[in-house]
This record gives structure tokens, sequence and C-alpha cells, in this order.
């Protein structure tokens, strides 16, 4: 009971922080509602239906509305917290396609044998891994992508050459100012992205991903020099 009610205190604060837009969270949807829009239309026709595989999936209060119109053969949402799973289905709804939902960490996850993923979206996640692991991840994506895939990678990103150290004081000082949050929220907030954010610098994470056998396109970088939403593509 202890430690779903830490849950639920965390979740409040998460969803303060999205239903006010403090991360841009809305820009964000759009531009991946516009990319994954993109690459359905250049799909030759007649192509299957795509399986999506959704690591780090939350509670979909942002990517629900997008999940429940996209012609998908199935979706599989996966996060390290499992209390969120069922917020996520409830978001999601009745759906024309088969979804999955587990409980698992996404690096454990992406190195699994299976087959072939056509859309892997993550979103928020992978700045939870240090730099090896974040090459690791995006090795084990590009073997499991299908060869037409895609992967939308959303996440807070450094400038290149900026110290994680700096990153962190200008993200936490930023944070300061979200005066939405009460002062026990703003603490929590400010404790988990210095004890746990590691983002990548942006030019180094995209060299990373071309030597594991991506091309990297930048499609939307939000006001704060933070977060960004990438799209890779087998090369």
């Amino acid at each position: 009971m202890a430690s779903f009610a830490l849950f639920e205190r965390q979740w409040t604060t998460y969803r303060t922080v999205v239903s006010h837009d403090l991360m841009e969270h809305r820009a964000l949807a759009g531009a991946t509602a516009a990319a994954l829009d993109r690459w359905l239309a250049a799909r030759p026709a007649p192509a299957p239906s795509p399986a999506l595989v959704d690591l780090g999936c939350g509670d979909l209060a942002q990517l629900a509305p997008l999940l429940r119109r996209l012609p998908l053969a199935s979706y599989t949402g996966v996060d390290l917290a499992a209390a969120v799973l069922p917020l996520a289905e409830k978001a999601l709804g009745s759906v024309a396609y088969p979804c999955r939902w587990q409980e698992g960490d996404l690096l454990s996850w992406i190195q699994e044998q299976g087959p072939p993923i056509d859309i892997l979206h993550s979103a928020f996640a992978v700045h939870h891994l240090n730099d090896d692991a974040k090459a690791t991840f995006l090795q084990a994506a590009r073997r499991r992508i299908a060869g037409d895939g895609l992967l939308l990678l959303a996440d807070v990103f450094r400038e290149p050459g900026e110290a994680l150290a700096a990153y962190l004081e200008r993200y936490c000082q930023r944070m300061r100012g979200w005066q939405v949050l009460n002062p026990e929220q703003q603490v929590q907030v400010i404790e988990h992205v210095s004890q746990y954010d590691q983002p990548a610098d942006r030019e180094a994470i995209a060299a990373a991903a071309r030597a594991a056998g991506w091309h990297w396109q930048w499609v939307w970088q939000g006001s704060h020099s933070a977060e960004a939403l990438a799209v890779l593509t087998p090369a």
C-alpha cells in the first residue's frame, strides 16, 4: 500500500506537469502524429498494417487519441511501473487491434529476441540510461526494427558540448518557475531530475545512432533547448 501511495503522489505531480504543458507535450504530440502520418503515407500500397511497440508508455494521456485513429496491426505498451498500465489501457479504450500490456525495463525488453517491429516509440524514458546503455539500446533497437521500420525517440537532450551538471542546473532552475506545483511537488521533481536524468548530448547520440546503423533526423525541438523529437530509420 505504501508503494502504491508513493506512485499516486508521483503520478499526480507528473499529470500536473503534463496538463499544464510545462514540457510542451502538446506540441510534441502533434509532431509525433505528423511524423507517423508521413511514414504511413510513404508506404507502398498495399502495405500490411504495422505493429507498434511503445517503450515507457506511461498512462497514454497524450498518445491515446493518435493511437485510436492509427491503422495498427497491434499495440504493445511496456512500462517499468506496473501501476500505470491499467491507466494506459483505460485511456486507450476500445480499439480495432489487439493490445498487450507488459511491465518491464525498456533496455531488457528491446534486447530480447522477437519478431521485427514496424514502429518503435519511446518518450521521456531513454534519458534515464547512461551513455553506454543508450548505445546498447540503439544497437538492440536496430536489430529489432523492420527493414522499412521507424523509431520515434522523444526525450530531453543536452546542447552540443553542454556538461551534464550545467544542463541539470538550468533545467532545475526552469522547474523552480513552475508555480502550478506546490513546494512539495517542486522538491519532488527537482530531486528526481537531479538523481536520475542523464540526457544525451544531441550530437553524441546522433553519432551513436549512425554508428548503430540508423539515419537520424530531428523533426521537432522545443523552446527550452531540452525537449525534442527525433525520427530514426534504418540506414
